[in-house]
């Protein structure tokens, strides 16, 4: 009997095909920049949405192939290493160490279980409404992730839920989900919306008001995308507490916290303080981070010793977000994001009027530019064509840049989201578990709640 092929054998076939053409034989009107830097992007891609290889090897061999081939200067093929995203990653990857070690995330999951309860779905619940109330509060998807990440992981390990069972893929895929996507509602909590924002007041001279931006996204894109996260981890991930594994009979913890616990406590307490408040004194919620990491690996402080250091942060993690980052800079320098935008605008069937087809293209038309450009390239290229979208759909111009968030808010892939590779690779849960909830989240949201946010704006009179 013959083995069946495996999809994702066929996807990398289809891809080195692709990327063979793209180098042989590139489409005309495509510069050879843009050209070489798609045919790298179509092979990273597929194998970073198959899995097929590990993440950090494929991020590696990007990096390499982007200098071979001279799609864009060594300075911006590395930039990710450069970017204050990747420090922030680097601290935090820390600081989750010392909450591993001190036994603090322990402790709070033992306060949060007294919270949300025992049960399984309990826990999922409160794990997601813990990771969007952060998105109010601190202004960094990745802080969050690194924040909540440790404790959910600690809070399905007290109730019983061990590496390899469903429930605490769910658990701990929950705060990594909740931390970023329904949080693409609230204006300063992630980058792509800044980025927009900028980007805006940049170019037309207007800035996106907080309250008018969450009324208009946080209903439907937050709360109710919050909430199919919820029902999608239930039923694809389903599990139950068993008799006997309740997290009072959890290895139990010392009456009072360690004096470690008290020092990473004070050390967290005053970097959520100075990342809440960097509109004060505008230092970079990355330096902060790093800042905190560094006292964890004083000797002085013992939180975080050289062999944990050495054996516990995930340094795979940290290049495959570097590979990341480096996607989305050789893209917009190379020409290929314009490209695209512009042959995909020009098959769109925008037209005056003709309000839902006009909702449903400018959704689509974030949502595929962000496979090769990452969330934070979207509004980097559209906005720019901004004017031209307007004129094209008969909305204004304030609509259409709010348009955007429709589509670099629904994601196909978690590569194309750096805090959702963060939080996926600090979850443990697995890349095929993150990508197969990304799907289903990224189709409930096409069929079932871009819908439902047309009728929204159309109440709210957003279009006509």
């Amino acid at each position: 009997m013959v083995p069946a092929i495996r999809l994702p054998i066929v996807v990398i076939a289809i891809a080195v095909a692709l990327s063979a053409w793209l180098f042989l034989a590139p489409p005309a009107g495509l510069p050879p920049a843009a050209a070489n830097t798609a045919a790298l992007a179509v092979v990273a891609i597929a194998f970073w949405a198959t899995g097929r290889l590990p993440e950090h090897v494929v991020a590696l061999a990007f990096l390499l192939g982007a200098v071979l081939l001279k799609v864009a200067p060594p300075p911006v093929v590395f930039s990710g290493f450069s970017s204050t995203a990747w420090w922030l990653i680097f601290g935090g990857l820390i600081i989750g160490v010392a909450v591993r070690r001190t036994g603090l995330g322990d402790r709070v999951a033992i306060g949060l279980s007294a919270l949300f309860g025992r049960r399984y779905p309990g826990l999922v619940i409160g794990i997601t409404v813990i990771g969007l109330v952060l998105g109010f509060i601190l202004p960094s998807s990745i802080g969050r992730a690194v924040l909540l990440l440790p404790i959910a992981a600690a809070l399905a390990e007290r109730h019983g839920f061990v590496d390899g069972r469903p429930g605490r893929t769910g658990i701990v895929l929950a705060a990594a989900f909740a931390v970023h996507l329904p949080t693409f509602a609230i204006l300063p909590a992630n980058v792509p919306n800044m980025v927009l924002a900028g980007a805006a007041e940049q170019l037309y001279g207007y800035t996106p008001l907080y309250g008018h931006y969450l009324l208009l996204h946080f209903p439907v894109l937050g709360l109710l995308k919050a909430a199919a996260t919820v029902v999608l981890i239930l039923w694809m991930f389903p599990d139950r507490t068993l008799a006997g594994q309740t997290a009072s009979e959890a290895p139990a913890l010392s009456r009072r916290p360690s004096r470690d616990e008290w020092r990473l406590t004070l050390l967290i307490m005053v970097s959520l303080a100075l990342w809440v408040t960097d509109f004060l004194h505008h230092v970079s919620p990355a330096w902060v981070s790093l800042a905190a990491g560094i006292v964890c690996l004083l000797p002085a402080t013992g939180l975080v010793p050289p062999k944990s250091f050495a054996q516990e942060v995930p340094y795979g993690t940290l290049f495959y977000i570097a590979g990341i980052m480096a996607l989305g800079a050789v893209v917009a320098h190379s020409g290929l994001g314009d490209v695209l935008a512009h042959r995909l605008l020009a098959i769109l069937p925008l037209a005056p009027g003709a309000e839902a087809l006009n909702f449903a293209a400018m959704s689509m038309l974030g949502t595929l530019i962000g496979l090769a450009t990452t969330l934070p390239g979207v509004p980097a290229v559209l906005t720019p064509l901004a004017a031209d979208l307007s004129q094209a759909t008969g909305w204004p111009l304030q609509t259409v840049l709010m348009a955007q968030v429709l589509g670099f808010s629904t994601v196909l892939f978690p590569y194309e989201s750096g805090p959702l590779v963060v939080g996926t690779q600090l979850s443990g849960a697995g890349m095929a578990a993150a990508l197969k909830l990304c799907l289903a989240l990224a189709i409930v949201t096409i069929v079932f709640l871009l819908p439902l946010d047309f009728f929204w704006w159309r109440l709210l009179g957003e279009i006509g």
